[in-house]
């Protein structure tokens, strides 16, 4: 009877998985010396404090960046480990002990598979609260990303019940040229309009200068009064979007978001489908990287190890940078965020079957 797991096995996964946080740890020291470097200049105009650097951005950072490069960091760990196996001529003495290619590669694909629950975990629940204090702290000392007016802006409250503001300053919280119309199916019957509302918190707007006009037949009763305070189920960020909103979200909040924007009719959410999707196709990744990296340096050749290395890197590479062309598209409305996120993996799904069926037996 085989044994279903071997020492190989662990030695394979072990290696994998080590070369993996070495890479991880090695480059994100060098990016963090960089940032630093880059930033030092912010850092002295606004003075932040020493604990705010550390704990609120880098300690945050640190995530956030791990997740972006994942799968480059999968890559070069696969690319660097194998060669080395196949330039110590170790694959060529485990094939001659019987071993062959298929059975070679489920080690790697276990340590794919461990690398991807915990990239899913960390993308899901773990980097969203670090991401709200790393932008926080960007937009307070380095550079004020926030979106903090808006105009046109038109959504469903509930049902039947459509808002339009001509402008919202969310620095004072006001909105004006404010109307709310009610439908029965598709009939207007009631239409408020003021020239300003205030949001003061949860779902309560005080409306001021308004006038009601309620359609009843033919007939038309008009009524007006100089404030108002009532409850609409819409808070500013619901239309205040800015471009890192959806990188704060945990994935059950983003799913939920996404869904409560699509009923209202608000279109510009692309960019949260975008990073919802992402989500999911960035587990499948590590998989497609794995077995396009041990396909292509399980092989002893002539170039040697530096060969293999530069050809992982140009991949990976290549892999993120059509990872962002593929979402601008999305942005665009050229095709679907679920499109858009999914070709990069689609197109290199192919290269790695291919790449698989040609890898030594």
């Amino acid at each position: 009877m085989k044994k279903t797991f071997t020492i190989i096995d662990g030695y394979i996964i072990k290696k994998f998985l080590g070369t993996y946080v070495f890479t991880i740890a090695l480059i994100i020291a060098i990016t963090v010396m960089i940032d630093v470097n880059a930033k030092i200049d912010n850092f002295i105009k606004t003075s932040p404090s020493g604990h705010a650097i550390v704990f609120d951005y880098y300690l945050s950072f640190i995530p956030y960046f791990v997740n972006l490069f994942s799968p480059l960091f999968v890559f070069i760990a696969v690319i660097f480990f194998t060669s080395k196996l196949a330039d110590n001529s170790e694959i060529i003495a485990m094939m001659a002990s019987g071993l062959n290619f298929d059975r070679l590669i489920r080690p790697y694909l276990i340590s794919a598979a461990l690398i991807s629950v915990c990239t899913f975990l960390l993308n899901s629940y773990v980097i969203p609260p670090a991401n709200v204090k790393r932008i926080d702290f960007e937009n307070k000392y380095i550079r004020n990303r926030k979106v903090d007016y808006a105009m046109n802006i038109q959504l469903e409250v509930e049902p039947g019940i459509v808002a339009h503001f001509g402008s919202f300053d969310n620095s004072n919280r006001k909105g004006r040229d404010f109307s709310l119309d009610k439908f029965n199916g598709k009939k207007l019957v009631s239409r408020l309009t003021a020239k300003n509302i205030t949001w003061d918190s949860a779902y309560h707007w005080t409306i001021n200068n308004y006038m009601i006009r309620n359609f009843i037949g033919m007939r038309e009763e008009i009524s007006r009064g100089e404030q108002i305070d009532t409850t609409l189920t819409i808070v500013p960020s619901d239309f205040m979007i800015s471009v890192n909103d959806s990188e704060q979200l945990t994935t059950p909040h983003l799913k939920a978001y996404i869904d409560r924007q699509k009923k209202r009719g608000i279109g510009n959410i692309q960019l949260f489908e975008i990073e919802y999707h992402k989500r999911y196709a960035m587990t499948f990744a590590a998989f497609i990287l794995t077995i396009i990296g041990v396909s292509l340096s399980s092989r002893k050749i002539k170039g040697g190890m530096g060969l293999n290395i530069g050809i992982g890197l140009l991949l990976s590479f290549s892999y993120i940078l059509f990872m962002q062309v593929s979402s601008s598209l999305a942005i665009a409305g050229a095709v679907s965020s679920f499109v858009a996120v999914w070709i990069p993996n689609i197109l290199y799904m192919g290269i790695a079957a291919y790449l698989y069926s040609k890898a030594p037996r």
